[in-house]
């Protein structure tokens, strides 16, 4: 194995969660030196799981070779490889999984397995200074206010349902929208709202430090058959609710931790209208927002190599024989040694 506090030493990350296979290469100081990014976008309706995970498989070696390209390093290079190990779609994490051990086993270097929840808190940190952030999750697949306390990242609130970003891209396909790999069904939800004026009524759903999404769905969906308000309207209203929604909950973890910085990150997060929201609430309680540059906020390679430099580091290792992926694997299990 390779020493790993060699000061020349790198971490490829690799990241395969659900419709984006990405490699990512970080010094283990957190120099990002390259972060390349496949999508897969379905010719009609959501995620399938195998074609996505074919797709991974189909172009897993032209995004390695672009990351080594870019980077500038060589694969002999490489002191330790990471890979999101879950939560996410078993075919897709299954093919990252494959492509990390292969890698890992032909360099004969350690390979860490990572939580890909932790990995969006792990880069947003690293790319805003964040100390000790209260973090708000929000993309297709998560919904989740967290902030670190005793050990491990504690969630304070999530979704009890469906993930905002779930939400957003089934009510545009209800809608007849459409995607394209450089704008995700969000920006394009985004872009309407922009122009709607009209505020309407919409089921708004917080149990506690949680939010219920589906209602607000389906009141959506029901309106969009009616054909009673503009599209533009629609889009409007479903942001200003189901944002306030998320706003609420982590406002009120941000009361409750008395912590000084808000974080957001996730695909959701590049949303500017959201970005306003979440600001909006940091600064009445004299907390700093930290913005994550856009190429960070979806899922990518770069953040599942800095976590598995943070993991590696001190002192965490994935066998190859224990490297099975999980689908359901919560943020709050993982043990945190690299946080005080």
């Amino acid at each position: 194995m390779k020493d790993k506090k060699a000061s020349d030493s790198y971490c490829l990350g690799i990241e395969s969660t659900a419709d984006d296979f990405s490699v990512g290469v970080s010094t283990f100081k957190g120099r990002i030196l390259a972060n390349i990014r496949s999508q897969y976008v379905p010719v009609e309706g959501g995620i399938h799981p195998r074609e996505a995970a074919r797709h991974h498989a189909e172009v897993a070696s032209n995004v390695l070779e672009e990351a080594f390209s870019k980077s500038k390093i060589k694969p002999k290079n490489v002191s330790v490889v990471s890979f999101s190990q879950g939560p996410g779609l078993g075919p897709c994490l299954r093919t990252g999984a494959t492509v990390a051990r292969a890698l890992a086993s032909y360099l004969n270097v350690p390979l860490v397995g990572v939580n890909h929840c932790i990995a969006h808190v792990e880069i947003g940190k690293l790319k805003t200074g964040a100390k000790d952030p209260v973090t708000l999750y929000v993309s297709g697949g998560n919904t989740i206010v967290s902030a670190f306390d005793s050990g491990r990242y504690r969630v304070f609130g999530e979704t009890l349902d469906i993930a905002l970003g779930n939400c957003l891209d089934v009510f545009a396909r209800e809608a007849g929208l459409h995607q394209t790999e450089g704008k995700p069904f969000g920006a394009v939800v985004e872009d309407l709202a922009a122009k709607g004026k009209n505020l309407i009524p919409l089921p708004y759903s917080v149990k506690g430090m949680d939010i219920s999404l589906s209602g607000l769905l389906t009141a959506l969906t029901n309106l969009l058959k009616r054909r009673e308000y503009k599209l533009e309207d629609l889009c409007y209203s479903l942001q200003e609710t189901a944002f306030s929604m998320v706003t609420e909950v982590t406002e009120r973890a941000l009361a409750h931790t008395e912590k000084k910085e808000v974080l957001l990150t996730g695909g959701v997060a590049a949303n500017k209208r959201l970005q306003l929201m979440i600001k909006a609430i940091a600064e009445e309680h004299d907390a700093r927002f930290c913005a994550i540059p856009s190429e960070f906020v979806v899922d990518n390679g770069a953040m599942v190599a800095w976590t598995g430099v943070l993991a590696y580091t001190h002192g965490v290792v994935t066998p190859i024989d224990k490297s099975f992926v999980k689908l359901r694997w919560r943020l709050e299990e993982v043990e945190i040694p690299w946080v005080e």
